[in-house]
């Protein structure tokens, strides 16, 4: 266990709507902020708040917020003595927590190697098991044969989901009904993985439909304790996608309550978790509840949390990362009404929309290659259901060819993709 060491400075390596929540905390706990912002980003809300702010880059995330390097040179120009991380761009990154550690930086979250554990999917359910919480039925090992992974699938029995074992977001998964469905859905899944998370590893397991989506709320300190915050119900979703969150769940009982907690709290301990964290689960219409993941930071929707219990969690990581206890115990904590968040509007091309369809079409009357970007997650599937052969293609592989610049793409693009889509045959 480190020797508790005062925070006097902190670096938000973040930017909108969670660099201005530390920056509110920082400022409530007398913690001076410092912000950092890409070219595109000079003007933003946190960047005016914050008591210090430096440059990281270009408007690009790879090139600034993603760029380990910038952040911590710019926490050692301003003098800075711990970093938070916030949710996205490098919370979820352990070699991001051990370079801070490594440039005598407070890393507020857990320690690399829990995020290394607990990132991986297949070595999170395998630390879920050990300590004893149930879990969906898998194919874990990793079978390149695709006749031998559908005998596996129909040993679990179909529907089965296809799961990316690094990352998270609801990228890099697909469902299939039948093993005539199993080849494509793991080549997609792959697919995506690989772009998302540049880790194209996969692996099955039992899809249950129509399940409860419950996540619990943990919180450890660097002297043993682990706690939970109770739960959010997060089970309306669109395409893996989180729509709305709410506390507590109208769908879990005292009994189920306790029970989810516990185990919740159980392989927090197991992996000697520091911070706030979020345990994920799937419960069927029985109410028996499976382990699905472990998100190593803190969620966007943790003000659901905050509601509820009245507890500061974003005042609570930094006490915690300066060597302090939690300032509760489990029996302190009490539900206190009822909260919700997280209700986007979609804004989506739908493959009925006329600017889909029209290309579509004239593709089929003229046989004409024709490029698009991509829409959503299930717009490569259906332009192959049209009939069409598709390739897809980083933006970053295209660099800046003339293909690239006829399609209006830069590198600034991101993780968009394009589709190359032709006659099939």
């Amino acid at each position: 266990m480190q020797a508790p060491r005062k925070i006097n400075k902190i670096l938000i390596a973040n930017r909108g709507e969670i660099a201005v929540r530390v920056i509110r905390g920082c400022r409530d706990m007398g913690i001076r902020s410092v912000a950092v912002f890409s070219e595109a980003d000079r003007r933003s809300p946190h960047v005016r708040l914050a008591d210090e702010a430096y440059p990281i880059g270009p408007a690009a995330a790879a090139e600034s917020y993603l760029v380990i390097d910038n952040i911590i040179e710019a926490a050692r120009v301003s003098g800075a003595d711990a970093v938070h991380p916030g949710y996205g761009f490098l919370a979820e990154n352990a070699g991001f927590a051990s370079a801070c550690a490594e440039a005598g930086l407070i890393f507020i979250g857990p320690a690399p190697e829990t995020i290394t554990l607990l990132g991986d999917k297949l070595q999170a359910r395998a630390l879920a098991m050990r300590s004893g919480l149930p879990v969906v039925p898998a194919i874990e090992s990793a079978l390149d044969d695709v006749t031998a992974m559908q005998k596996e699938a129909e040993k679990i029995g179909y529907p089965v989901l296809v799961k990316a074992a690094a990352g998270g977001g609801g990228k890099g998964m697909r469902i299939a009904h039948s093993g005539a469905d199993l080849s494509e859905a793991l080549a997609a899944a792959k697919r995506e993985a690989e772009a998302a998370f540049g880790d194209p590893r996969v692996f099955i397991e039992k899809y249950i439909e129509r399940p409860r989506h419950i996540e619990i709320q943990i919180f450890g300190d660097a002297h043993g304790h682990v706690v939970h915050l109770f739960e959010r119900e997060c089970s309306i979703q669109r395409r893996h996608q989180k729509v709305i969150e709410e506390a507590p769940s109208p769908f879990v009982t005292p009994r189920l309550r306790e029970e989810m907690g516990a185990a919740a709290v159980a392989i927090g301990k197991q992996a000697n978790y520091l911070g706030a964290g979020t345990v994920e689960f799937l419960v069927n219409s029985e109410g028996s509840f499976y382990f699905l993941e472990v998100n190593t930071r803190l969620q966007v929707e943790h003000p659901v949390t905050e509601m509820i219990t009245g507890i500061d969690l974003v005042r609570e990581q930094i006490r915690v990362a300066e060597g302090s206890r939690l300032s509760f115990a489990q029996e302190d904590l009490k539900i206190n009404g009822w909260a919700i968040l997280l209700v986007p509007i979609f804004s989506e091309k739908t493959f009925e929309d006329p600017s889909i369809i029209e290309p579509l079409e004239r593709l089929k009357a003229y046989g004409q290659e024709d490029h698009v970007r991509r829409y959503g997650p299930d717009y490569v599937d259906r332009l192959r259901e049209a009939g069409f052969t598709v390739k897809i293609t980083k933006v970053s592989d295209l660099a800046n060819s003339e293909e690239a610049v006829e399609m209006g793409l830069t590198p600034a693009s991101g993780e968009i993709y394009y589709c190359t889509k032709q006659l099939g045959s």
